[in-house]
């Protein structure tokens, strides 16, 4: 059956019925037409499946600003075949992905989703990444439309900003990947535009999007971002999620039949979501799922991944301890022993395994690395690692008390909504302590509700109250309780919780030690070796969907840490497992700086390949970095309102005298830029070629960057290219740059005129300089 015959098939109120999901992660099917349901999954690093926790193992990728110092459009294109792959092998046809947003502020807390700063480099990336996916015909949902840069009061607050830099920046990563790759879905955002939910805004969905670009794909609302019938139906929006429930359903039925919205508007909505159906496998004929793909923690995959990660790895500094040869190590801090491979949030999966970076480098030098840990890096008690735990069960019980399901579990939590668990009465988690000897541990509960526990003959009970009733809360910083105890080999930890909130897990774990104590092992270590690694960074308490920062300044005493270090050590190396800047008030006092992101499942060996040069840590920054938290724009709204007063200099563009820019990166070989040339076609730069010679001892991977610099205008991306050069090699780099950022708003787009062109390794790095000529223009 055509789109068109099955639309006049239905009824009305069975059209209207399609337009909500099913589920938390699923579509209705309707028989009647030949339409299957049809699955969706998060997917920024990695396709999560249906479970907010405990889900199906899947690969966990370097998080996106990682895979984007890259700056390779091919690598954008084989990490959405990656993925396209993970969606196939659990019968995924529509995943969640790529995060177009910009990095307005690194205090965002969201950042590590999304690509850059620079609306050129993250609409390239996207729209690669989108025709990785759907050339294998899994859909691509760019997200989230549009000017969603901050998470705090993320679903209410209004972003303000005038039309020339919605359309100069904001809209510019949607425009390219919609022009260029043509992805299937889109994501409304939760943020009003300017007083306007995102959802209903008209002007930008119906106007813009499916107008001037021509979008025939599906609009789908964040999830529970809707909160309006009539005008989300009128606005644009094809799709509210989740579902059953929702604001359409029979509100949309009623509106329709009062004539508040148009039975044609309903058709639309459906035809597009018919399209996605089809274009998916899903309608039409029954799509076939390959057999044999590679599982996540196959050679392939691991290969892949480690290659994903180190080789987008950054050298901020580097006086030549970099890469390290065979030397004594002393590697320091709790992001050594416990790596942090990905963000909290819709980002966050289950791995078949995180490579935590000591077992990464001693895998690799032996006993030629000491590993100590560090100081304390979270606030808020996580779930106990792998191993810490077996044995682990989770049992949810009805009112009476009678069990509804019993599992065994890898992870001591699970979500108590959106996945098995929910509507449980009770839910009950259990695990025995693996345990040599008897010891002292914090033991506990995180996650609202009312909690038992007992362990070793002790019994408590808390209540973690759900004041407001907000699911990121309950969702990505669930309070937690803990109380230490005399623990013995075999003991059995069992919690069981009423009202429970979102999210419920154990918490067991060494009893914290002061700081001080950290510290003078560490210092100790570090006189003993011959060169200190010192890990430090964020975890998914900072970088989390849900929340920004308030801070750029590393959590706990791991400033202190560095410092006495490095007064200690021959040889000081700091690596940072973090996807956005942080403070680096000890950068003088270091010898190099490995910019590590959170690098996924494969963390310690690619972290490890590139510390020891067996992969070029060849990436460039995507992210301006601040000297201080003054300098960075506020993510918060002031009643309700954020206003991007900073117009179209975001990040480099407005920057002076940054800790570092936007591009920067050292890699592991030295480069010489010869003559360089610019081709023009009616005023606009076409493309630029430079002579580029690796005069290093070692084969290198450069990144050329192409800046216009206008006359009156931020300077801004224009073009940029990959080029792998061998010792000693001359070569030619083409850069071909876009017509898209040579151009202005003022009533319609008019061309910038004159300035000068700008080749530089980042803006801090300018190697030369072609002067255009000035062109006059409408301003």
């Amino acid at each position: 059956m055509d789109i068109e015959k099955a639309i006049t098939s239905l009824d009305l109120a069975r059209k209207v019925r399609l337009l909500t999901g099913s589920a938390l992660f699923a579509l209705h099917p309707e028989p009647e037409i030949g339409l299957a349901p049809l699955k969706l999954s998060d997917g920024p690093t990695g396709v999560r499946g249906a479970e907010l926790r405990g889900g199906v193992i899947a690969c966990v990728l370097p998080n996106a600003t990682l895979l984007a110092q890259h700056w390779d459009i091919e690598l954008a294109r084989e990490v959405g075949e990656v993925l396209a792959d993970e969606a196939a092998s659990q019968q995924v046809h529509v995943v969640l992905g790529p995060t177009i947003n910009l990095h307005r502020t690194p205090l965002g807390g969201r950042l590590l989703e999304a690509y850059s700063e620079d609306p050129l480099l993250t609409g390239a990336l996207a729209a690669a990444y989108v025709r990785g996916l759907q050339d294998k015909g899994i859909a691509a949902t760019p997200k989230h439309y549009v000017a969603n840069e901050s998470e705090t009061e993320r679903r209410t607050a209004s972003m303000v900003l005038d039309e020339k830099t919605l359309r100069e920046v904001y809209l510019l990563p949607f425009e390219i990947v919609v022009e260029d790759a043509a992805p299937w879905a889109i994501m409304a955002a939760y943020n009003q535009v300017n007083d306007i939910p995102s959802t209903e805004h008209t002007e930008l969905v119906e106007g813009v999007l499916k107008g001037e670009w021509g979008f025939d794909g599906l609009v789908v609302s964040d999830w529970f971002a809707t909160s309006s019938t009539v005008e989300s139906a009128n606005g644009g929006l094809d799709l509210v999620m989740p579902g059953p429930d929702g604001p359409w359903a029979d509100k949309l039925v009623a509106a329709v039949e009062a004539g508040e919205v148009a039975e044609s508007t309903i058709d639309d909505h459906l035809r597009r979501l018919l399209l996605l159906a089809s274009r998916t496998g899903a309608f039409g004929g029954e799509r076939s799922w390959p057999a044999g793909l590679p599982a996540p923690d196959s050679t392939t995959r691991r290969e892949q991944l480690r290659r994903f990660a180190a080789g987008g790895m950054t050298v901020l500094t580097n006086n030549g301890v970099l890469p390290l040869d065979d030397s004594r190590v002393a590697l320091i801090g709790r992001h050594a022993i416990d790596t942090v491979a990905q963000g909290g949030g819709s980002a966050g999966l289950r791995p078949p395994h995180v490579i935590s970076i000591a077992d990464g480098l001693t895998s690799l030098l032996g006993a030629q690395v000491s590993v100590v840990d560090g100081v304390e890096v979270r606030m808020r008690y996580a779930a106990p690692a792998a191993g810490v735990l077996r044995d682990i069960r989770a049992t949810t019980f009805d009112e009476s008390g009678e069990v509804l399901a019993s599992r065994e579990m890898e992870i001591a939590e699970l979500a108590a909504y959106g996945g098995w668990a929910q509507g449980a009465a009770a839910i009950e988690l259990s695990g025995e302590v693996v345990l040599a000897e008897p010891t002292r541990l914090l033991v506990g509960v995180r996650g609202f509700g009312d909690w038992t526990l007992e362990v070793a003959g002790e019994q408590h009970a808390t209540r973690l109250a759900w004041a407001d009733g907000v699911v990121e809360e309950a969702l990505l910083k669930p309070p937690f309780w803990t109380a230490e105890v005399l623990v013995s080999p075999g003991d059995r930890i069992t919690a069981r919780v009423r009202e429970a909130a979102a999210l419920v897990g154990l918490i067991t774990q060494p009893v914290p030690r002061a700081a001080t104590d950290a510290i003078d092992a560490a210092v100790q270590a570090a006189r003993e070796a011959d060169v200190a690694v010192v890990v430090v960074g964020l975890t998914d308490e900072q970088e989390t969907e849900g929340f920004d920062k308030t801070t750029l300044a590393l959590p706990g005493e791991q400033d202190a840490l560095i410092e006495a270090v490095a007064a200690a050590a021959q040889r000081t190396v700091v690596v940072v497992n973090a996807a956005t800047p942080v403070l680096m008030p000890w950068l003088d006092q270091v010898d190099a700086v490995l910019w590590a992101g959170l690098p996924g499942q494969e963390a310690g060996d690619a972290v490890a390949a590139a510390l020891l040069g067996h992969i070029e840590p060849a990436g460039r920054l995507v992210t301006t970095f601040p000297r201080s938290d003054a300098d960075a724009l506020t993510p918060v709204p002031v009643d309700g309102a954020l206003s991007y007063s900073e117009g179209t200099a975001i990040g480099y563009r407005g920057a002076s005298e940054p800790l570092f820019w936007f591009g920067h990166g050292l890699g592991y070989t030295t480069w010489e830029y010869g003559e360089a040339t610019a081709s023009t076609v009616d005023g606009v730069v076409a493309s630029v070629s430079v002579t580029l010679t690796n005069v290093g001892e070692r084969s290198g991977r450069e990144v050329v960057q192409v800046y216009l610099r206008p006359e009156d205008e931020p300077v801004r991306l224009i073009g940029f290219a990959v080029a792998d050069v061998a010792a000693g090699e001359t070569v030619q780099v083409e850069v071909e740059c876009s017509a898209r950022v040579q151009r202005v708003w003022q009533d319609g787009w008019q061309p910038l005129g004159g300035g000068e062109i700008l080749i530089a390794r980042g803006l801090g790095d300018v190697q030369a300089v072609v002067q255009l000529p000035i062109r006059g223009t409408a301003r």
